[in-house]
Parts: C-alpha cells; sequence; structure tokens
C-alpha cells in the first residue's frame, strides 16, 4: 500500500508560524482525538491513569499502513498537506504533522494500527506495532492482531521535563479540563459514540445523535431537550461559495439559561474556535430576554468553504481569521432571532416538564372538581358583554396595540385562540395541540418594547412637566436619554419633552421621574414599556385578548419580556389528557 503521509518540503514547513504545543493532559487528548476523527473514526475510546502519566486513544477509523507508521513521528510529516496552497484550504483537524513528533520529545509513543483493506486483498490483514525513540524514529516494529483504526499509547508524560510536571495544575483540574475538550469536540460531531475511562473505570460516556441539540443535552444537567431549540440554515457566503450553513441551538430564553457565560461556544468546520466578535454577537442577540444577571446557553457550529479560514494563527489552532466577519455576524443574529420564535413544528416539545408537572400535582392535591359549568360560561358572556359596552361608550377605556411592522414569518404559523381571562391577569389561550396561558402585562410589555426600540420618538409636551429637587446625576441621566431639561426656578427643573407613549398618561411625571434615576437609553425604552404595558387587574374582552395575542406573536422575541421573565406557559393536550385518565379502559377503570 503506498504511504500517504511525507514529510513536508521546507518552504512549508516556514510557513507554518506555529507548532503543536503538547503542555497538558487536555492537548495530548485533543491531537489524538482530531487525529482520529481525520481518520473518519465513529467510535474513539480514551483511556487516562494521570497517576502514572498515560493516555491511551483507540479509534476505529481507517488505520495506518506499515509504511505510514514509520513517519508519522516525524517532524513535519503529515498526509493532510502538500503544498503552500493547501494552507489556504484546510479540510482537516490537523495539518501541520508535528503532534506525534512534539509527543515523542516529551514522552514515550506506541501506536497500532491497522489499515483498511478491500475485501478482495489477500495481504494487510493484519496490523502493526511500533515503539518510537526521542525524534520520532522506529525502534521496534512487529506485527500485531489489531481490528481496522488505530490504537495510540502515550506513557511516562513529560517524564524528561520535571518542571513541567510540577507546574500543572492538580489531577482534578486536569481531568476536568480533558472532559471539556473532548465534550466540545462530540458537540462538532455528533455522530460518533464516545467512551472515557479513568483509572480502569468507565468515567463518562457520549452515544451518537443526529443533531448538536440532543448532544448538548448530554452535558447540561436538568435541561430538557424540550429546552433547547435547534436550527440550521444554509447559505452562500458572499463570494457565492456554496455548501456554506449555519447550525445552531440555543437554551429559549423563558426556560434555560446560566449563572455565569460559560456556555456560549462557537465552532468552525468541526473544531471549537474563540471568537470573541461572534460571540458578543450572540449576547447582544439575547440582550433583553434573559433575567438580569443570566447568560445564555448558545451553541453556533459555522460550516464554511476552507478559503475563507486561516487556521495558521495559534497553536491550539482556536484563534482564527475569519473572512467576512460581519456577513456572518448578521446571519447569526437573524438566525438567533428565527430560533426565538414560537411555530407549529416546536409545539408538541413545548411542554416545560417541570412547571407543568408541579402545576398538576398542585392542581391533584388542592382540586374538588366541584364547579358549575353554565354559571361560568353566563358570567364569561356578561362580561364580554359588558367591556363590548364601555368600549362603545368611552373610548378612553379600549386598548390599543399597534400592529408591529417586522413580522416573523414563522410565529403565525400556531393558531392561538383567546377563549377566556383568569384573574384579570392571564389570557387562555387555545391551539390544537393544548392550550397557553399568557400573563397578558408582560406580552403587551414585550410588544410594546419591540416598537419603542424601532420607533424610539420624543414629542414636545406642553405645558412642560415639572419636576422639583433633581440632583445633578438626575439631570444628566435625563440629558443621556435626550430628553430637553432646563432650570424653572429654585429647584425646579422644566421637562419640554417626553417619549410618546407616555405624553397622554396622568403618571407622566413619575415616569420621567423613575427614568432618571440611571441606565442606558435600552433602560429607559424598558421602563417606558412596562409602564405603558396594561396592568394586571385590567379587564379585556375577547377581541382585545385576542388582538394583544397576535401582536405579541408577531414581536421578534415573544418567549420572554424584557426583563427576562417568560410570557407564557404550555399545556399539551397529552399533559391533560394524563391528568384526566382519558387513557383509561373504561370497563377496567370500574373493576368490571
Amino acid at each position: 500500500m503506498a504511504s500517504t503521509i511525507q514529510a513536508l518540503p521546507s518552504e512549508v514547513v516556514h510557513l507554518i508560524t506555529a507548532g503543536e504545543v503538547i503542555d497538558s493532559f487536555a492537548s495530548v487528548v485533543r491531537e489524538l482525538i482530531e487525529n482520529s476523527l481525520d481518520a473518519g473514526a465513529t467510535r474513539i475510546v480514551v483511556s487516562l491513569r494521570p497517576e502514572q502519566w498515560r493516555v491511551r486513544v483507540s479509534d476505529n477509523g481507517c488505520g495506518m499502513s506499515l509504511n505510514d507508521l514509520q513517519q508519522a513521528a516525524s517532524a513535519h510529516s503529515t498526509s493532510k498537506i502538500r503544498s503552500p496552497k493547501d494552507l489556504w484550504k484546510i479540510n482537516s483537524l490537523g495539518f501541520r504533522g508535528e503532534a506525534l513528533h512534539s509527543l515523542t520529545t516529551l514522552a514515550d509513543l506506541e501506536i497500532i494500527s491497522r489499515a483498511e483493506t478491500h475485501p478482495e486483498a489477500k495481504t494487510g490483514c493484519s496490523g502493526w506495532r511500533i515503539v518510537y525513540g526521542d525524534e520520532g524514529e522506529p525502534l521496534l516494529m512487529e506485527a500485531a492482531a489489531i481490528a481496522p483504526g488505530t490504537v495510540a499509547m502515550i506513557s511516562n508524560l513529560f517524564g524528561n521535563c520535571n518542571a513541567r510536571r510540577q507546574g500543572l495544575p492538580s489531577i482534578s483540574q486536569q481531568m476536568k479540563a480533558v472532559q471539556a475538550v473532548i465534550q466540545q469536540t462530540a458537540l462538532c460531531h455528533p455522530h460518533v459514540t464516545w467512551q472515557v475511562w479513568q483509572n480502569e473505570r468507565e468515567w463518562f460516556a457520549i452515544y451518537p445523535t443526529g443533531n448538536m441539540k440532543e448532544t448538548l443535552s448530554q452535558f447540561l444537567r436538568r435541561v430538557h431537550p424540550s429546552d433547547l431549540q435547534d436550527l440550521k440554515v444554509e447559505l452562500n457566503d458572499r463570494d457565492n461559495n456554496p455548501d456554506s450553513s449555519l447550525s445552531l441551538v440555543i437554551g429559549l430564553p423563558d426556560r434555560c439559561h446560566r449563572h455565569r457565560p460559560d456556555w456560549v461556544r462557537v465552532a468552525v468546520n468541526g473544531r471549537m474556535v474563540k471568537c470573541l466578535e461572534l460571540e458578543q454577537t450572540i449576547f447582544s442577540s439575547f440582550h433583553k430576554t434573559l433575567p438580569r444577571d443570566r447568560y445564555p446557553v448558545c451553541f453556533l457550529h459555522l460550516s464554511v468553504s476552507p478559503n475563507q479560514i486561516n487556521w495558521n494563527r495559534n497553536p491550539a489552532k482556536t484563534q482564527i481569521y475569519l473572512n467576512q466577519l460581519d456577513y456572518w455576524r448578521e446571519q447569526i443574529a437573524q438566525s438567533i432571532d428565527k430560533a426565538f420564535s414560537i411555530n407549529h413544528s416546536g409545539i408538541k416539545e413545548s411542554l416545560q416538564v417541570t412547571r407543568v408537572g408541579k402545576l398538576i400535582k398542585a392542581a391533584e392535591a388542592k382540586s374538588g372538581y366541584n364547579f358549575n359549568r353554565r354559571d361560568i360560561e353566563k358570567k364569561n358572556f356578561e362580561e364580554f358583554e359588558l367591556n363590548e359596552n364601555l368600549n362603545k361608550t368611552n373610548k378612553t377605556n379600549k386598548i390599543q396595540f399597534k400592529s408591529h411592522e417586522t413580522q416573523n414569518p414563522l410565529s403565525n404559523s400556531i393558531a392561538l385562540k383567546a377563549v377566556a381571562q383568569i384573574n384579570k391577569t392571564y389570557i387562555v389561550a387555545e391551539h390544537p395541540g393544548g392550550m397557553w396561558l399568557i400573563e397578558q402585562h408582560i406580552a403587551h410589555e414585550r410588544v410594546l418594547y419591540e416598537q419603542i426600540c424601532e420607533h424610539w420618538k420624543l414629542v414636545e409636551c406642553e405645558p412642560p412637566i415639572i419636576l422639583y429637587q433633581l440632583s445633578p446625576e438626575q439631570i444628566e441621566q435625563l440629558q443621556r436619554i435626550n430628553l430637553e431639561i432646563e432650570p424653572f426656578g429654585e429647584q425646579l427643573w422644566a421637562i419640554r419633552q417626553v417619549p410618546a407613549l407616555l405624553q397622554q398618561r396622568e403618571d407622566c411625571a413619575e415616569a420621567i421621574l423613575e427614568l432618571s434615576k440611571g441606565g442606558d437609553l435600552n433602560t429607559a425604552q424598558v421602563a417606558v414599556a412596562c409602564r405603558s404595558a396594561i396592568r394586571n387587574g385590567t379587564t379585556l374582552s375577547l377581541p382585545q385578548m385576542q388582538q394583544l395575542i397576535d401582536e405579541w406573536q408577531r414581536t421578534r422575541h415573544p418567549r420572554t419580556c424584557p426583563h427576562g421573565r417568560p410570557i407564557y406557559l404550555s399545556l399539551e393536550e397529552s399533559a391533560l389528557a394524563r391528568f384526566f385518565r382519558r387513557n383509561w379502559v373504561i370497563g377496567k377503570s370500574h373493576g368490571i
């Protein structure tokens, strides 16, 4: 079998700006599993004995021939690139040909491998075992029985460099770093089976899945797959290169978020990378959808043409130059907005398991199941008639909701029908798959907030609003949000411009005073939306409830209010059926 591993020419070696850095157990594992993935492996087993400084990685990849094994640990030897042009079309995780050679200088390296052969081939039925010297030269070669694939064994890691051993973190910290490397790699390659052993005991396993969402849910405890939303968008870049795509998994902001910004991850072409610009785009897209001091769960995987990326920048290949960065940031923001929408395809999984479970248990424990349906229907009809009459005679009592100009194309796919109001606070809406409870104040707050952000408008106020005893900080704050303010006497200040939504409110002065207490323009917009939204305790007619639901569904981020509170609670038909035992057989339930 012809050798595919070759030494790189000197002109390519000189273009490689940084070699592989082996500085920890995690870096060893990263380099070996990347080689396994480049070999097409679908099953990878990692065995660690940290106290003995040993690592073993086995896979079912394509394996290596004897000729390839003899050259595998030589400096700058690789099967992945050949010429300087190849550095600009990297399709593999490794390409520099230095990882195995670096390991031979820091540890004892042994590889057993068997190449895949055609069924009719009569030779190559066994594999080969090679032990390498300090410079990557083969010291021992012998035949070995092994299934197609490769086993790489590292022992006595950093044995010739005790100072590096002593400078490493504790074993537990190193193993945590190893776990992070494997999980991040598994996210990029969800089709692969992973088994990880520590000290001859199984540590953890990652089963293969068909998508990143199911893989991510294996890592985040207390996160149900229904708390996540995945999305894949096929794209062409600005150079019209085909086969570009954007894959996204987000934690729905009304159900899933973190105390720390530790689960925003970005991958490009199968490798996790650090790209502050793309990460900042993700954080900005989640702005005003999460509770205060909470952070999103988001995994983004870009598949782009290799000529759009420069991998040859960082030893760990985690920092890259990505061409057309502004274009990708725009696509990411649009995709996250799309994933926030509420659509029919996700309705079946919209059951919020923990909340609904507690709700049903509480109802089952406290409900006496005693009610008069006719009385309820009569009361609802009378309230509806009363509200309609009030609306006709007094326009000030009618709540008007302006249409949102930017509509989400997926938002109208769920036919929500308002059917009732509970405690003058919650709107009950039904749909083919069950029912929702929608909190009217924060739903309207989301509608108004997005309108305000798009059409922030200050209007003249006559007569002006007079405020008393404002501090210099309050005056500066009102000027910061562009309100016109001027002295009007001793300790008096005149406000001659106010946000349009506050102009006709009786509590306009109190609202302006609230805005003076701090925050940027966006914080002021949130405060205006909150104060202008309908209050809980306000009676709504069915047309008003329906209009609010329709407006809310058309918002870009319908799951949470600008403060991050969830707007709706879903009760699926299947959950209701289980609660009311509709799956019982009548005869059996009566003991027949």
